[in-house]
């Protein structure tokens, strides 16, 4: 994340062009996995003989990279606001530490009248603490599950009971 961010600072807008994912589909769910492919394929096109890029093209696609994912998390974020009729949003995890995520949104939402709010920037690192969060108020809410684990690729938070 901040690696990106620092090498997108240099890159030219609208050398590249990527794809953003899952926007034109109804609900919230999203995934970059697409558009890692899509970025990794970009950069093996343009690889010189040491197998990168050179500086300009790797800061362009980094630069394109970063557009597609806070305009991807945008359009999510606004529709899950419309959908909801809430008018606060709270941004966590690393992405939230991202300049140009927090500029969008504040551009975007404050013509709407809906504030966000970010951790400090000191906080805004892995989700893992969030997740833990999340599990500890179900545990408090009566929720347990059997310990064996089960994987799901994909699991909609529709599936999930609500808390009360």
């Amino acid at each position: 994340g901040p690696a990106i961010a620092a090498l997108a600072e240099a890159g030219v807008a609208g050398r590249f062009v990527f794809p953003r994912p899952m926007t034109n589909k109804p609900g919230l769910d999203f995934s970059f996995s697409g558009l890692k492919t899509f970025t990794l394929n970009t950069v093996a096109k343009h690889a010189k003989e040491d197998g990168l890029p050179d500086d300009q093209t790797m800061a362009d696609i980094a630069r394109a990279f970063q557009t597609a994912v806070v305009e991807t998390l945008l359009i999510k974020c606004r529709r899950a606001l419309e959908q909801t009729g809430l008018k606060t949003l709270v941004m966590a995890g690393g992405v939230s530490a991202n300049r140009e995520l927090r500029e969008k949104l504040k551009s975007a939402l404050s013509k709407k009248h809906i504030t966000v709010y970010y951790p400090r920037a000191e906080f805004c690192v892995d989700n893992g603490a969030m997740i833990a969060y999340a599990g500890c108020q179900r545990l408090l809410a009566g929720q347990k599950d059997e310990l064996a684990i089960q994987v799901h690729a994909r699991w909609s938070l529709e599936s999930l009971p609500a808390i009360s």
